[in-house]
């Protein structure tokens, strides 16, 4: 071998070397996917202020990326689009994961922005960066119509385990049966434990560019809430506020932060409430968001089962709070998580002296996306009788997602398995003028 190639070949088994060693000193024994780098990855899109006009999406990198940006611009068939970008400047979080001692890598940097002052009913093209050369894909979003039109949204129930090998096929298969959906609602218990970074990243690879394609509506789950350090006191994910840019909402105490919100997207207000923590405080502001007009149609979303399918849970703060007020003010749509089965069940109109009429009120649904599966307790559902509850179809040992469209007078709700297979669907069809509704 010539003196020139000997040198060049050592050179090249040295840096090999060297790099190996590094990558196992820092990072133990961490995929690749899980290692922040320069380049922007966990990109998240959500609602931040009106959904005609704003967007708001967070990014994740290493730490040595400290200044970030997001480059936006109106959709055109033209690749040149790219040239008439505007520029938003991002903040920067530095979130020491090794807060948590599950957690083998050090810090990183979360990067948010919020995309305002857009018009409505229009596609834009994002990426976001460092200004430089280390950018994303160019991912596309549409904003809200500014009145009521036809919208369609998917449904999660807990993905938790199972979340790359098993949740991925979920994810994916919803896409394809709803890819023009405005917005995924994802019900709580996203993942199994707190503040493991492994578990974040195998939901943020599951989802993949999902995740920056469709707005977000993620819904704190029990899993979301434990101790950071042993015997400590349970907290919110060291993830949650930085990965996820969500509305402050005024008059909720500071530990709701992030964690309560609401939006109105053409005139169907979705309300998401955070069953985990303090539901005291959010009674009152349940009622204030029920209570506003403009709305035609009214969806909530918690993690925990008003009306629990699943034996030995229970859920009693909302059926006593809650669940009034969602009678008083006509809600159409209850989404929820936690029990790891899957329910449909109806309540009707409740007269002003406690008794029920013959006619259909609130649709609530419990329902898992992800592995882990419970039974369900016939009787605990029968209970509920009193209350007005009645089970209508249910569903053991399936993952499922769901599809609601929206459009006119009615309102499709569609349960499909993993595979697909449409597994139940009800149609509420209603009167605008009158709140008269009827359930097919």
């Amino acid at each position: 071998m010539r003196p020139y190639l000997r040198k060049f070949v050592l050179l090249s088994l040295l840096l090999v070397f060297a790099n190996t060693a590094f990558s196992h000193d820092t990072h133990g024994d961490l995929r690749h996917w899980e290692i922040a780098s320069p380049d922007p990855d966990r990109i998240f899109l959500t609602f931040y202020g009106n959904p005609a006009t704003s967007r708001a999406v967070t990014w994740r990198t290493d730490t040595s990326v400290a200044k970030a940006e997001v480059q936006i611009a109106k959709s055109t068939a033209n690749p040149r689009f790219s040239g008439d970008a505007l520029v938003v400047p991002a903040q920067t979080e530095t979130v020491d994961l090794t807060r948590y001692s599950g957690n083998n890598q050090g810090s990183v940097n979360y990067h948010s922005a919020i995309l305002d002052a857009l018009d409505a009913d229009t596609l834009y093209a994002y990426r976001v960066g460092d200004g430089d050369m280390r950018w994303s894909e160019w991912i596309q979003f549409r904003t809200a119509h500014t009145q009521y039109a036809p919208v369609s949204l998917v449904y999660f129930g807990d993905a938790q385990n199972g979340i790359l090998s098993h949740w991925s096929r979920v994810m994916r298969m919803a896409y394809q049966k709803a890819p023009e959906a405005a917005f995924a609602i994802h019900a709580g218990d996203l993942i199994n434990t707190a503040h493991k970074d492994l578990e974040w990243a195998e939901w943020f690879k599951a989802g993949g560019w999902i995740h920056a394609q469709w707005t977000g509506v993620p819904v704190l789950g029990n899993h979301e809430f434990s101790p950071i350090a042993k015997n400590g006191k349970r907290t919110v994910s060291l993830h949650w506020r930085p990965q996820f840019t969500l509305p402050v909402e005024a008059g909720l105490p500071d530990d709701l932060s992030e964690t309560v919100y609401s939006f109105d997207y053409q005139q169907v207000r979705v309300i998401v409430l955070n069953s985990i923590m303090n539901p005291e405080a959010q009674t009152k502001y349940l009622e204030e968001k029920l209570r506003q007009p403009g709305a035609k149609w009214k969806i909530l979303t918690c993690h925990y089962s008003i009306f629990s399918p699943a034996k030995g849970r229970d859920f009693p703060y909302a059926r006593k709070a809650w669940k009034p007020l969602l009678d008083k003010y006509g809600v159409d749509l209850v989404l929820q998580g936690h029990d790891h089965t899957y329910a449909r069940g109806q309540v009707p109109v409740k007269t002003v002296n406690g008794g029920y009429l013959d006619r259909f009120q609130t649709l609530y649904v419990t329902s898992v996306s992800g592995t882990k599966m419970y039974e369900i307790s016939p009787s605990q559902l029968k209970s509920y009788a009193s209350q007005g509850y009645r089970p209508i179809k249910t569903a053991e040992q399936k993952q499922f997602f769901q599809v609601i469209n929206i459009e006119g007078d009615k309102l499709t709700y569609t349960a499909y398995t993993a595979d697909g297979e449409k597994y139940d669907q009800a149609v509420i069809t209603k009167d605008f003028e009158t709140g008269k509704k009827t359930l097919e």
